[in-house]
């Protein structure tokens, strides 16, 4: 897809560093030189999706979020997850686990067999089947638990030279906050980073990032701080970076139906003011590619299937009727898509309402966060029988 329509931006003149991720015994093991990641989502960044993102600009990005259990015991699904592009230079892959010894064997099988160059490790999901188990953003409460797993990932990995980073959230709840003794404790058995969504386990994906819990975590420890939560454009990044002096940023819902999102991202954050406003055609063209890229690791039918919980992030605020949107959801084939990319407007310009605006889930506060029993009760955690939820769904 070639550069369409631009709007003019005034960006900052502000030199950004690199980020970069060290292991204990491998100093700058990952440098990212524009420092941007794209955040792991449950069925949205798999290698398609992450090539596409890497095709439009520059950045880290993820693997979904896998069970460490599904990597140990080599469940086929989780096989197929860890499928790489080719233009992944750097192999990272977010795992999630509740037991230091089977996420530490996790973290061996992701640096031997897949030549994982990045470790990320989840304490952020909300998912109610997750932190029900004492999984996910429930975790770092049991502070005991909590830094022997981080501790023995970070053995793990640094084994092989690879860095170790995590993503968390400010707390179970507004009661019930972590987030600066998680950045310690990260900090001090080795982490190489820390990702901070800036929200609760409660707020899941509803109201507005607290962009100041971010500022706070970066004058609290010495390892660098990523800033998630609220980034919709390029603009958004810049000034997260500029109000909370964070290292660099990580990018989930704000990408969904918008890989281009990361060459604004890399254009702004090399100085140059531009902003990414695709007609109809173009974006029909990215759906294209999108779908071509699936069916390479799926085949076409189960790629396009795929494809179709895409279509509504993709043409939404387009003058797309509801008939067409309707097909597109349903399309199986390549000749069905073509057919229906062909009804498309080519020369309808970007919906520049829809700028600025949250994409994908948002929801509500959820006023209970289900928990295993008296989970508040102490924060050691270490003689707590847990078990993984074999199907986690989201990156946090």
């Amino acid at each position: 897809m070639d550069r369409p329509c631009i709007r003019p931006r005034s960006w900052p003149v502000t030199e950004y560093a690199p980020l970069r991720l060290s292991a204990p015994s491998k100093t700058d093991a990952v440098v990212v030189e524009t420092p941007v990641v794209l955040a792991p989502m449950a069925g949205i960044t798999n290698a398609a999706y992450r090539q596409l993102c890497a095709e439009q600009g520059a950045g880290l990005y993820v693997c979904e979020m896998l069970t460490s259990r599904g990597i140990v015991i080599g469940d086929r699904k989780t096989r197929q997850m860890l499928t790489f592009a080719p233009n992944e230079t750097i192999r990272s892959v977010q795992t999630y686990g509740v037991d230091p010894a089977t996420v530490a064997d996790a973290t061996r099988k992701l640096c031997e067999e897949y030549d994982v160059n990045h470790v990320d490790l989840n304490f952020g999901c909300p998912v109610p089947k997750v932190t029900r188990k004492g999984g996910g953003g429930a975790l770092p409460w049991k502070q005991d638990r909590f830094r022997a797993i981080i501790r023995a990932v970070v053995q793990a990995a640094d084994a092989y030279g690879v860095p170790v980073t995590m993503k968390t959230r400010k707390g179970i709840n507004d009661e019930h906050l972590y987030y600066l003794d998680a950045g310690r404790i990260a900090q001090q058995e080795g982490a190489a980073a820390i990702c901070l969504h800036a929200r609760t386990v409660g707020d899941a994906y509803s109201g507005q990032a607290d962009w100041d819990a971010i500022a706070r975590l970066v004058e609290h420890v010495d390892i660098p701080v990523l800033g998630n939560g609220d980034i919709w454009e390029a603009a958004d990044a810049l000034a997260m970076m500029e109000q909370t002096g964070a290292a660099g940023v990580e990018v989930g819902r704000g990408c969904l139906g918008r890989p281009w999102l990361f060459r604004d991202l890399a254009d702004a954050f090399a100085g140059r003011s531009t902003q990414t406003l695709p007609t109809l055609g173009e974006v029909a063209q990215m759906v294209r590619r999108h779908g071509e890229l699936l069916a390479q690791i799926m085949g076409e039918r189960h790629g396009l299937t795929d494809l179709r919980k895409h279509m509504a992030w993709y043409f939404k605020g387009f003058p797309v009727g509801g008939e067409l949107r309707h097909d597109l959801a349903m399309i199986s084939s390549f000749e069905q898509l073509d057919g229906l990319l062909a009804q498309l407007d080519a020369d309808a310009p970007f919906p520049q309402i829809e700028l600025g605006k949250p994409r994908g889930r948002q929801g509500t506060p959820r006023k209970h966060v289900i928990l295993p029993y008296g989970w508040y009760n102490d924060t050691s955690g270490l003689d707590l029988e847990l078990v993984d939820d074999d199907a986690a769904g989201s990156g946090g």
